[in-house]
């Protein structure tokens, strides 16, 4: 092809990505919602566990429009991604030798599995952990125990049943605690005349309430959540480098201490600084260096590629590999 040739064809592909991305943003408005309730289910949970208000604070109008938006092009960028990637590949593959493909389909596969692997580990082990210690960490500066003493004679205290659930015959006027949501629910009469169920937030005194605004704590997840899915692509990087003859197995044991060492330096970056989720994080991390040195002697270069090992001794010149001239 000509480089005319090349340049129409790149074109093609990008409108062919930009039009591939269009349903999929539309979709993802759809799911936008139901996604951000998903992500502050976990703070949600840990308020409610140190008996805090779990609702989550919006300054602005827009802010919680905004965050939608926000939430909604990320899950478009994620879930079409393999889309463009595929539109890029079939730009790029024309180029390449049959050799050069075949690492290319173990790794792409591998890094779209660690990239997901990731996220779920922050989410379902990483963030409940962090949210519980701040949480909890931050109720307990400034609090004041209350004073207490003798009931003053003749003062009857008023009695709330509490339920495990709202009742479904509630009638206007009628009160109860929710135990499970840890409010106080009155039944109010419409004008309408239909029933609808007010609550109160009962929370634990404390000097210091926490309260969140949804952008800032979806951000910090979203930032978290892309250095955890970078974190998670060590096995591919071992691979390339292993593959590019850059390291060795006999490497990575050898240096071992330093790479455990590199690991909890790496966790201190991508988690806050409390030691339970750097250990959460340091132990996974190490986890999968070792997972890629096992997958560079489980798949080295040669069988990767489908070419002949290279003798003993001879030097690595490249050209066996998959990354040569073919």
């Amino acid at each position: 092809m000509s480089f005319g040739d090349h340049l129409e064809d790149l074109r093609r592909r990008l409108v062919l990505a930009l039009l591939g991305i269009v349903p999929v943003f539309i979709l993802s408005l759809i799911l936008a919602r139901w996604i951000l309730g998903i992500l502050i289910r976990p703070v949600r949970t840990a308020l409610l566990a140190a008996n805090q208000s779990p609702e989550l604070l919006a300054t602005n109008f827009l802010e919680t429009f905004g965050i939608y938006i926000h939430v909604a092009v990320v899950l478009t960028v994620l879930v079409g991604s393999p889309w463009v990637l595929y539109q890029l590949w079939k730009f790029v593959s024309p180029g390449l030798y049959s050799q050069e493909r075949r690492f290319v389909y173990v790794l792409l596969p591998m890094s779209s599995v660690l990239t997901l692997s990731g996220v779920v580990f922050l989410y379902a082990v990483i963030l409940p952990v962090v949210l519980t210690f701040f949480i909890e960490f931050g109720t307990g500066v400034g609090t004041v125990e209350n004073p207490v003493g003798p009931r003053p004679a003749g003062v009857v205290l008023p009695m709330i049943p509490t339920l495990a659930v709202d009742p479904d015959d509630a009638k206007a006027g009628e009160m109860w605690i929710n135990r499970e949501l840890r409010q106080v629910r009155v039944a109010v009469a419409k004008p309408s005349g239909k029933i609808e169920v007010l609550g109160s937030q009962l929370t634990a005194g404390t000097g210091i309430e926490q309260q969140y605004r949804i952008s800032e704590y979806t951000k910090t997840f979203l930032n978290m959540a892309l250095g955890f899915a970078m974190g998670f692509q060590t096995p591919v990087v071992v691979l390339l480098l292993g593959w590019a003859g850059l390291l060795e197995r006999a490497w990575l044991v050898k240096y071992r201490r330093y790479i455990i060492m590199g690991c909890l330096l790496a966790s201190a970056l991508l988690t806050p600084a409390d030691p339970m989720s750097m250990l959460l994080l340091a132990v996974p991390l190490f986890g999968l260096f070792e997972l890629g040195g096992l997958l560079l002697v489980l798949l080295p270069a040669h069988r990767v590629a489908g070419t002949a090992p290279e003798p003993d001794g001879e030097a690595d010149d490249g050209s066996g590999d998959g990354f040569g001239d073919g």
